[in-house]
């Protein structure tokens, strides 16, 4: 996967079958969570076997990945109508979330279409996407004050579900 960042605690005996994929644009501010978490997710000590990966807005490039988990973890901004800062939990099949996915252009897709695209050329891992409601998604690296706060937390759901996968 071209100009995607990956770090990943598989050897070659031990193939990675659990991603974090961050997905996000990181110069629409909120939309750039997940981005931002897995940076510091890439900093601690995960379980063998773990690829934390940078996927940005890379769309179409992110089906090989995800076709080729067997488990997968997404952190993303998601548009639910709650407050700012509001934390979501919640598989692909629960579509009563409406995830809109910021979209730079016509040409980029979001993760949900994705998985889609997965399930007609390979597999569909188990997937939990975790997400956050935007505040902001106005030109800007940094994350809004509410999202900042809850990134601790975000970290820990995916250590949980790391955890609750080993």
């Amino acid at each position: 996967m071209t100009g995607a960042t990956m770090f990943n605690t598989a050897t070659p005996n031990n193939q990675a079958n659990i991603v974090v994929l961050g997905v996000g644009n990181l110069l629409l501010s909120d939309e750039g969570v997940g981005v931002h978490v897995v940076h510091q997710l890439m900093k601690m000590a995960l379980p063998p076997g773990v690829a934390v990966i940078e996927g940005g807005v890379y769309g179409l490039g992110l089906v090989d990945v995800v076709a080729n988990a067997h488990r997968l973890i997404v952190i993303d901004a998601v548009r639910g109508g709650e407050a700012p800062g509001t934390v979501y939990r919640f598989g692909p099949e629960e579509l009563s979330l409406r995830h809109d996915g910021y979209k730079m252009s016509v040409h980029e897709i979001g993760i949900m279409e994705v998985l889609r695209l997965a399930g007609l050329v390979g597999q569909v891992p188990q997937t939990t996407i975790i997400g956050v409601e935007p505040r902001s998604l106005e030109m800007g690296m940094e994350l809004s004050p509410e999202l900042q706060a809850k990134v601790p937390r975000i970290i820990e759901l995916v250590v949980g579900e790391l955890n609750s996968s080993a």
